[in-house]
């Protein structure tokens, strides 16, 4: 203790001290002079905790399992309920506490975000507004498209028609597989939103602010139709014969 006040304090985190022997003076001023390991991590909006998880577990050599079930065990949200960003990491943390520390600073920052728009922070409201979210996370070409995006599934919801997207249909493992008309038939749960009208049951990947932004503040119009044209953006309508003209324009 006496040397530690005249070599410095440490400070919290993991350090890389090395493996060679070395005398008692020597780890003190290692542990008190190099710098913490730190492990950058990005989860981007979209991507589902399976496909997250499963770069994690390979990355900081993890059990994507075990970070699994500690998300299933303390998260709020069955989906997105980290929040899409990006975290600096001590390597060597263990899977519990990775995931609470994700599901901390995420549930400060939805606490922040619902208190602005809402003026409260409701489990029930905020999981419809990830949901809505992480659909517009899935369909829009960009940031520019999100609130328009948000007005046809709001004018859908309205009019009780099916939202008949196919990012629904890329939950958990999902993700990135492409929805083709034998994937619409075949799958029966009620992510498929062609077959069930209304929102899915949960959120379908993990959103960003823009999305959360277009989920709260809508566009205001009475587009019920988008079709991606050759630019790779979508053309929004309001009837589904120009929804047609629109369909035939790419073919």
């Amino acid at each position: 203790m006496l040397a530690l006040r005249f070599i410095g304090i440490p400070k919290s985190g993991w350090r890389d001290i090395g493996q060679n022997k070395m005398s008692r003076i020597d780890f003190l001023y290692k542990l008190t002079s190099t710098r913490s390991m730190i492990y950058k991590i990005t989860l981007i909006p979209g991507k589902t905790t399976y496909i997250f998880f499963k770069k994690l577990a390979k990355d900081l050599d993890l059990n994507a399992s075990k970070l699994q079930e500690a998300y299933d065990a303390l998260s709020k949200y069955p989906e997105a309920g980290i929040y899409a960003d990006t975290y600096h990491l001590p390597y060597g943390i263990k899977e519990k506490n990775l995931i609470s520390y994700l599901l901390n600073v995420s549930e400060r920052k939805y606490k922040q975000l619902s208190i602005k728009a809402y003026g409260d922070y409701n489990q029930s409201i905020w999981l419809r507004t990830l949901t809505i979210a992480s659909i517009i996370q899935k369909e829009a070409a960009n940031y520019q498209e999100m609130p328009l995006v948000a007005s046809v599934i709001y004018n859908r919801l309205e009019k009780n028609m099916r939202l008949q997207m196919d990012g629904t249909l890329n939950y958990g493992k999902y993700a990135h597989t492409k929805v083709t008309p034998k994937r619409i038939i075949e799958d029966n749960t009620t992510f498929n939103t062609y077959k069930y009208k209304g929102l899915p049951p949960s959120p379908i990947g993990a959103v960003g602010s823009h999305a959360i932004n277009a989920a709260i503040n809508p566009a205001k119009t009475d587009f019920l139709y988008f079709m991606r044209n050759k630019e790779g953006v979508h053309d929004f309508t309001d009837t589904f014969r120009k929804h047609r003209k629109n369909i035939e324009k790419v073919r």
